[in-house]
């Protein structure tokens, strides 16, 4: 017989191997074991809507439970385009151009394995969401990666133009972007389309945050501007705030569509069926459910902002997402984001420090509160911050 290999003898792929544990996780650990207010991970306290809930329940026990087709149903499929015609004036192929995904980050997975070979390089943006980075280097991508600075996190052309070489591939762009709830312009839009044109480059958008946009902001789709190079994605999680769904929309022109279809076939191959029909129903929302969710929202954010405001902190500008953040500088506050996120949990709050999402040193020190909560978890998260902020003094 022969006696089992010694730990660490196995050979492990170098990209997941070299990743320690979230940030995500680690505070969302320390919450619950301190009981502290979780303001950290990304996601509403409150369920979605009921009918869609009740929806995906009757789907559950009177329809089929067996596989769909591997691109969706396709009267969800034609459903996502009709809803993309009347909210950003789209105008997609739903046979040939539209696939349902199992979340959202399944769908960039997917596009990058489709889009990339080894070598290939991928502009990325930072801050960025925590997912893209390994994603590329696991698809065999050399990542270039441009960084945006607060408050506006405005995209600097001649940065820009110098991360674009002739090995470029694809962009990943995220509009509005987690986690700095910043959004796009539309001349930004047109900048990064017109370089994807000069080096012949893909665009995988990210606009999972599409419906969330506050003071009168717009969400431009890479889609109105590169229609032949894009691969847009959307999240049904978070237009009804289901984010344990995962149900996701990936968007593009045939040919990116055909070869996407054929990663996503061996990812997650399709998404359940009763979740997909109540997301269908979903859709079927009229234009007032999207402006009252935004509304509600907004208010959550300016109940949060005026509290922490009021007491000293200084936070930054909010236009897209449902994410606050701190400027710990600006708010007097001398530590680093890290060291005030485990200072803040200790006093009763989890936040998530910004330097999560980014891949090179020397990030601001920012930390990140979600908004998505009832206001009495807002007004005790901000009581906690003001303690945390008061015990530096």
């Amino acid at each position: 017989m022969h006696a089992p290999p010694a730990a660490g003898l196995f050979a492990m792929n170098s990209t997941y191997a070299s990743l320690g544990t979230t940030v995500f996780e680690l505070m969302s650990r320390l919450a619950s074991e301190k009981g502290a207010v979780n303001l950290g991970q990304g996601f509403p306290e409150d369920d979605g809507p009921r009918d869609i809930l009740e929806a995906a329940a009757r789907a559950t026990l009177e329809g089929s439970n067996q596989y769909p087709s591997m691109r969706g149903l396709p009267a969800l499929r034609e459903a996502v385009a009709a809803h993309y015609n009347a909210h950003h004036g789209l105008d997609l192929d739903w046979p040939r151009e539209v696939t349902i995904t199992s979340g959202a980050t399944e769908a960039i997975a997917a596009a990058l394995l489709a889009f990339i070979e080894p070598g290939d390089e991928v502009v990325l943006f930072e801050p960025l969401y925590d997912a893209y980075l390994p994603m590329v280097r696991r698809a065999g991508g050399v990542p270039r990666i441009v960084r945006l600075e607060p408050p506006h996190w405005r995209f600097e052309r001649a940065r820009i133009e110098a991360a674009f070489t002739s090995k470029t591939r694809a962009v990943v762009i995220n509009t509005p972007l987690n986690p700095s709830a910043s959004v796009m312009s539309r001349d930004e839009i047109e900048l990064v389309a017109a370089l994807c044109r000069k080096h012949n480059s893909i665009c995988v958008s990210d606009e999972v945050w599409e419906h969330l946009l506050f003071d009168g902001a717009e969400h431009v789709s890479m889609l109105s501007a590169l229609r032949d190079r894009t691969l847009k994605i959307g999240s049904a999680g978070k237009m009804f705030s289901l984010t344990g769904w995962k149900v996701g929309f990936a968007c593009g022109a045939p040919e990116l569509t055909e070869l996407f279809a054929k990663a996503h076939q061996f990812l997650t191959f399709t998404t359940p069926p009763s979740l997909q029909r109540g997301v269908l129903h979903g859709l079927g929302k009229p234009p007032a459910y999207f402006d009252e969710m935004c509304a509600g929202f907004q208010r959550s954010r300016d109940r949060l902002k005026s509290a922490l405001e009021g007491e000293g902190f200084a936070t930054l500008p909010v236009r897209g997402a449902y994410f606050l953040s701190i400027d710990l500088a600006a708010s007097g506050i001398a530590m680093g984001d890290e060291a005030f996120a485990r200072h803040a949990i200790e006093h009763g709050v989890a936040t998530i420090p910004f330097s999560a999402f980014y891949a090179n040193p020397n990030s601001p020190a920012v930390v990140r509160l979600c908004f998505a909560k009832r206001d009495e978890t807002l007004d005790r998260g901000a009581e906690a911050l003001v303690k945390a902020k008061r015990a530096l003094s």
